[in-house]
């Protein structure tokens, strides 16, 4: 069974649906197709918040037909393999599905078995993470069920979604602690597999007064690397020298290892780690011109978030529809990225920067400040603009 499409979207998460509402808003609108298995589209960001115990997780759950704009065809499948040479896919279900253009927005994947131990026992034994929707009401059961000792949180040694949220969630554990009564019996701390507590030094800077201001204790480079339950141990590795050390803990957020789809590691189109090859500013695939990719699955040397998204989104667009009408590619990302920075209920440093980690803000305060006032845009007004503007094709 062959079928043929227009422009072809592989994902149909915060990526694939914006561009497909862009393609079909446009002028003499091409023929797009949408391959998208799941019958339910998450809005991620707020899961730090859900964590929190702020807000209950089915707010950030929608049927996705919602967001399939006018137009488009909704292939309910998964692909199962390309052969861009062909300008071919074919799906899980057996389908052939050629294409003029392919646009790839497939994601990450959590890949919790790459740390020994941890697979089915999230929930269990202090152990606990905001990172999937089956999940996520973890942690705030964890916060409620904390009588002290150690509080651990993770961030993983790989390429992650937000790349912010692992410390975001340590925040609203303080804060929690202190307002439960047991925060004076409490250590917190975070082991992180960089270097820095973030990339941009304006922001790191900030966050490192936070930490210091809120008696957090920062461990750098140090990766995850097994979780021994019935023991409540959780051993990290040294990034730079490979040393092991054990740690004992009475609660543990864990934010997973994550990596490029599986059928994209095997697509021919990625790099080593399977990232979808593209050039960074006009993300047309490096070696096949008529694919494009954006988002988490792509090579972009950027914040894996939905703001970077936003800004992605126009550029494949523009470049996809110029390339259709034989003119050059004008669409240009400069790698933009915003990360909201939860330090509190009801504080925030809203991160925004580029390729070159030059802060690129929206508004005209020092952002690196915690504000209410950013807090309430990420709790409220960013999930409006997200279901009603972004995914619909209007911002």
């Amino acid at each position: 069974m062959s079928e043929h499409h227009s422009v072809v979207i592989v994902g149909g998460g915060t990526g694939g649906l914006t561009v497909a509402a862009r393609l079909c808003a446009s002028p003499n609108p091409p023929k797009v197709a949408i391959i998208e298995p799941s019958e339910k589209h998450y809005y991620q960001p707020i899961w730090t918040l859900v964590g929190g115990g702020v807000f209950p997780k089915e707010i950030s759950e929608r049927d996705e037909a919602e967001f399939i704009p006018n137009g488009a065809t909704w292939i309910k499948d998964a692909v199962a393999s390309f052969a861009p040479d062909k300008n071919e896919l074919t799906t899980k279900g057996g389908k052939t599905i050629t294409y003029d253009q392919l646009v790839i927005a497939a994601g990450i994947q959590l890949e919790w078995g790459k740390v020994k131990g941890l697979e089915g026992e999230v929930g269990k034994n202090g152990i606990c993470s905001n990172y999937s929707y089956q999940t996520v009401e973890s942690t705030y059961k964890a916060l409620q069920g904390f009588k002290g000792g150690n509080a651990v949180f993770t961030h993983p040694n790989t390429p992650i979604k937000c790349g912010g949220a692992p410390q975001k969630i340590m925040y609203l554990a303080e804060e929690f602690f202190r307002k439960s009564g047991v925060r004076k019996q409490s250590n917190l701390h975070f082991y992180i597999a960089t270097p820095k507590i973030f990339s941009v030094p304006k922001y790191a800077d900030a966050l490192m007064n936070v930490c210091a201001k809120r008696g957090i204790e920062n461990h750098f480079s140090q990766d995850l690397v097994e979780v021994r339950p019935s023991s409540k141990e959780a051993v990290f590795r040294g990034v730079l020298d490979g040393s092991e050390s054990v740690v004992k803990y009475d609660m543990l957020h864990v934010t997973p290892p994550m990596g490029a789809p599986t059928f994209l590691k095997q697509s021919g189109l990625g790099n080593e780690g399977g990232w979808i090859e593209v050039d960074k500013h006009t993300l047309q695939h490096v070696r096949h011109e008529n694919v494009f990719a954006l988002g988490d699955c792509s090579n972009l040397p950027t914040s894996k978030t939905g703001a970077a998204i936003r800004k992605q989104a126009p550029a494949v667009v523009e470049n996809v529809l110029a390339l259709r009408a034989g003119k050059a590619l004008t669409g240009h990302y400069d790698g933009y990225t915003s990360c909201p920075l939860v330090t509190g209920y009801g504080k925030l440093i809203l991160a925004e920067f580029d390729y070159n980690l030059v802060p690129q803000e929206s508004f005209a305060f020092d952002q690196s400040q915690e504000r209410y006032s950013m807090y309430a845009l990420k709790a409220y007004a960013l999930p409006q603009m997200y279901w009603h503007g972004m995914l619909r094709g209007r911002l």
